[in-house]
């Protein structure tokens, strides 16, 4: 499996986040023995990320070894977007990751998800980064 580039992504995430209230965070799995949704759901409370304020967080997931990936939203930013965003995000994210090409669809998957949520949640003056840009890779 190729490298992750992991300042890549963070630097991905930071150019996202200027655009928007919005927080994104990457985990990196190394095993994945329930369904990616499942998963990717509960690191999603475990990182307490349903706790910003405007509950506008999203989380993409993925595992390499098991080509396994999901991306979770929060309630706020899930009551206005249509799930075939998701859909069409993770697909997308998947097309890279089947040509060994991880970190190029983490950032793109990245970037999608930051033009869709400036949309509803605008970068607001005194915002503050609510969660960690670093990618989070499993122990």
């Amino acid at each position: 499996m190729k490298q992750i580039e992991q300042n890549k992504i963070a630097e991905a995430i930071r150019n996202a986040e200027l655009l928007t209230s919005g927080e994104i965070r990457v985990y990196v799995a190394k095993h994945c023995k329930q369904t990616a949704l499942e998963k990717a759901s509960f690191i999603f409370q475990d990182l307490k990320m349903h706790e910003t304020k405007l509950r506008n967080a999203v989380l993409i997931f993925i595992c390499p070894t098991d080509r396994k990936a999901a991306i979770v939203g929060d309630s706020g930013i899930n009551s206005v977007i249509e799930s075939a965003f998701w859909d069409n995000t993770l697909n997308e994210l998947i097309a890279y990751c089947s040509k060994n090409l991880i970190t190029e669809g983490i950032c793109i998957a990245v970037e999608k998800v930051g033009n869709l949520i400036k949309k509803i949640y605008p970068y607001q003056d005194g915002d503050i980064n609510e969660l960690d840009n670093e990618i989070i890779l499993e122990d």
